[in-house]
């Protein structure tokens, strides 16, 4: 039999000459038949089996006026961002249910969009929420009444981005689990969403989006896509964010400081909108935001972020300090987006972005004891923390749940009569346009090669178009059909095609060689991760002294709040070159994906550490980003940094809490109130003032708080405002600008009769009449007083 072997394909980022649309599989199309992500599925519906619907369901029968079934679980759930798991729930149910015909998931999607039903007959408008006191705002809303914050609508808790995940949930059920009731539903809220804001100005439509609203537009988008009826569509671009869509269609870089996954969804509304109507303003918006975030502030793993916002991309020294490193939302919305660009260009980069972030973040944002991980500290030496079915109601648990149902997504895809194959995931794919399928056997990562068997009734002609891996050199890659090697030509991040009459039993064999890399951390600061493959390979540090390893229903909860290790006191690579740590890496005999780095770790106590997979480590310390230091230069590092980590020491040992101010997530654990306040960034650093007043609420374990130290900046000048702890003024600070160009702390007692007894104390910063606050960088509770004002 002659086979054709038609080269490689490779595509032109964005080009709208080169551009190849692609179709997806639907999710009951490819079934995942083994491995990790087989398994990480089955987990994760475990995890989603011991939440109570019923009590996820509390918050809508309460703002509906009906009798609830059970009590509203706690956590974000009772504290102002009421309903919001639900949306994620449905998702993931639905996601779950396409992909694998489970009836246990099918019942509680009925159950669910039942009750929910329900729901929206009571309110009689369409409207279904769980947002606390939601008529009322809704009301104000649709009198033009807007007073929108970073993550605040009308002095609620981010109610666009809450209802968004509701809109989702209603739309997952219909496009994935093919539920009539949802689709029905869906355009009924949607209806109610348009005649309550439709005698809004655009100006104040624009003014409310600047509060967080999650992916608003893409599913207004996708109701449009589903009824071809056009005022959804306008309803999409009416609720895209100008003030981010014209700059970055202009590859303008204003990204950093922002809170990072308040973005990321506006612009995965964007690229659905350009792939419903071809808008090229919409498309350069999303692709350039792609390549900004992916190709300058991505980390190996594929995560990006430190405290939920976008470091300077020049300056990743916060997300290697920080315990709150990549946000796993981000990682989801990204991969979301990557996704649809692949769709439009067919362009292999995508795909290996794509699988580094499936593997390297996603997979290992899930305890294989169950669990979801908020934040993936880059800090070497630190860990993680899991959340608890009763405990946890995080945005990265609603994600999460959704995260682990969909590992079919994205394995193949077609376009006439070609098919791609993307992923190395043992599956099965339904072609029904050739009545055929297709069976890919491997055990990669562990093995690197793949098999696929081709299934049909009868000979069939069509094209497979096999992606050639980046991390596969020129040349490596090795195709076999039937046991016979073929002379291909191609690349890395391409596409091999092979065309050919297909029949029955026919076996594609590719090998894929894999080798070690050393990927720098952007800013290039002397910091790098190993890789093998595509996979992250990190190593334990220890397990001891994990605070609060498994979270409780704490809105801090789901920081890895322990014990910091001494930056000297983690592996570092002691060598001259990249080349000669890669040299020093050698794979540990019988034991795929593990290696070892003899004489080439500093301490002494890490000279046998073994490299691993980064996803395969759970409760446990570890480091993926790695210090490189010469011989020569590492006495005088030791030196410098012994010096900040006793600094650093000494500050975490008595801090009792901290804010920092400006940044969405630490001030919304801290209660956040404020009236005619603002924020924003000074050279990298978040803050808040206000011409009237802000304040937050700090956690006073055992009432040993001593101090209140405040971080200004010194070019402040003629502000005059009062600082009090429980209604009791501790202060009245005058600044005169006189500090020069820098940051300095005050620390300022705090009277004994106030901290005493009262584990929350609420600190409130009000501006004097006809003045301002200073701009407040940071708000730190200590209990030992130090003398630096």
């Amino acid at each position: 039999m002659k086979y054709l072997v038609v080269g490689f394909l490779a595509f032109n980022l964005f080009s709208a000459t080169a551009q190849q649309e692609v179709n997806l599989f639907t999710l009951d199309e490819v079934s995942v038949t083994s491995g990790v992500f087989k398994q990480a599925a089955e987990i994760d519906f475990e995890y989603i089996q011991q939440l109570n619907p019923d009590r996820l369901l509390a918050p809508f029968l309460r703002e509906a006026g009906l009798n609830t079934k059970a009590a509203s679980y706690t956590n974000w759930e009772n504290t102002g961002l009421d309903g919001h798991t639900l949306g994620h729930y449905l998702s993931a149910l639905s996601m779950y249910f396409a992909s694998s015909k489970n009836i246990k998931a099918e019942d509680l999607i009925d159950y669910t969009l039942s009750e929910l039903k329900r729901v929206q007959r009571v309110n009689g408008n369409g409207y279904i929420g769980g947002i606390p006191e939601s008529k009322a705002l809704w009301n104000e809303i649709e009198k033009g009444k807007i007073n929108a914050g970073s993550f605040s609508l009308n002095d609620k808790w981010v109610p666009l981005y809450n209802i968004h995940k509701t809109f989702a949930g209603l739309k997952d059920a219909w496009v994935h689990a093919q539920k009539p009731e949802a689709k029905t539903m869906l355009i009924d809220l949607t209806n109610w969403f348009i005649i309550t804001t439709e005698n809004l100005t655009d100006a104040q439509v624009q003014d409310m989006l600047r509060s967080e609203h999650g992916g608003l537009n893409e599913v207004f988008a996708e109701v449009y896509n589903i009824t071809k009826e056009k005022r959804y569509l306008e309803l999409a671009k009416r609720f895209s964010e100008h003030a981010l869509l014209n700059p970055l269609a202009e590859n303008k870089d204003i990204l950093t400081g922002m809170h990072a996954n308040t973005q990321i969804p506006k612009f995965i509304g964007f690229e659905r909108i350009a792939q419903l109507e071809h808008d090229m303003k919409y498309r350069e918006s999303a692709s350039n935001f792609y390549n900004n975030v992916t190709q300058k502030r991505t980390l190996s793993i594929g995560g990006n972020s430190v405290r939920e916002h976008f470091n300077p991309i020049d300056d990743f020294g916060s997300v290697l300090s920080s315990e709150q490193g990549p946000e796993t939302c981000n990682t989801y919305n990204m991969l979301k987006l990557s996704k649809m660009l692949f769709e439009d260009t067919a362009n292999a980069s995508y795909i290996d972005f794509y699988e580094c972030g499936l593997y390297n973040h996603i997979l290992s944002s899930q305890n294989p004891k169950g669990g979801f991980v908020y934040f993936t500290p880059m800090r070497p030496g630190h860990y993680r923390v899991y959340s608890q079915p009763e405990t946890s109601f995080w945005c990265c648990v609603g994600s999460g749940m959704e995260n682990h149902t969909k590992y079919n997504e994205l394995i193949y895809a077609k376009r006439d009569d070609k098919l791609y194959v993307n992923l190395f995931i043992p599956s099965t794919v339904k072609w029904e346009e050739k009545n055929a399928t297709l069976i890919q056997k491997t055990n990669f990562p562990e093995e690197p090669s793949t098999t696929l068997i081709w299934q049909s009734k009868k000979k069939t002609q069509a094209t497979l178009m096999f992606r050639y891996p980046s991390w596969v050199k020129a040349g490596d890659l090795q195709i076999y059909i039937n046991g016979k090697i073929q002379n291909i030509k191609g690349l890395p991040d391409s596409y091999i095609s092979l065309n050919r009459k297909w029949k029955k039993g026919d076996r594609i064999e590719i090998k894929l060689p894999m080798h070690l890399s050393l990927e720098p951390i952007p800013d290039q600061s002397g910091y790098g991760s190993v890789k093998y493959g595509p996979i992250v390979l990190a190593a334990i540090t220890g397990e001891e002294n994990q605070d609060g390893l498994f979270a409780d229903d704490s809105r801090g909860g789901h920081i890895a709040s322990g014990d910091f290790l001494n930056f000297t006191e983690v592996p570092m690579f002691i060598s001259d070159s990249s080349q000669d740590i890669l040299k020093s890496i050698e794979p540990v005999p019988n034991e795929p994906l593990r290696f070892k780095a003899t004489n080439l770790f500093y301490p002494e106590v890490y000279k046998n550490l073994v490299l691993q997979p980064f996803y395969k480590i759970h409760e446990k310390r570890y480091s993926i980003y790695f210090k490189n230091e010469t011989h020569e230069g590492l006495a005088k590092m030791q030196n410098e940094l012994e010096e900040k980590q006793q600094a650093e020491a000494h500050l975490q040992a008595i801090t009792l809490d901290y804010v920092a101010p400006g940044e969405q997530q630490p001030e919304s654990d801290h209660g956040f109130k404020s009236e005619n306040s603002n924020r924003g960034l000074n050279q990298n650093r978040h803050w808040r003032d206000a011409t009237g007043w802000f304040s937050y609420n700090l956690k006073n374990k055992d009432g040993k708080a001593k101090a209140l130290r405040v971080i200004y900046f010194g070019k402040d000048s003629g502000r005059k405002f009062k600082i009090s702890v429980n209604g009791t003024v501790i202060a009245n600070p005058e600044l005169m600008g006189t500090e020069g160009d820098r940051f300095f702390e005050v620390d300022y007692n705090l009277p004994e009769s106030i901290v005493k007894d009262n584990e929350t104390l609420t600190v409130r910063f009000e501006a004097d009449i006809n003045s301002l606050t200073a701009g407040i960088y940071g708000v730190r509770l200590i209990d030992n007083k130090e003398t630096n004002d």
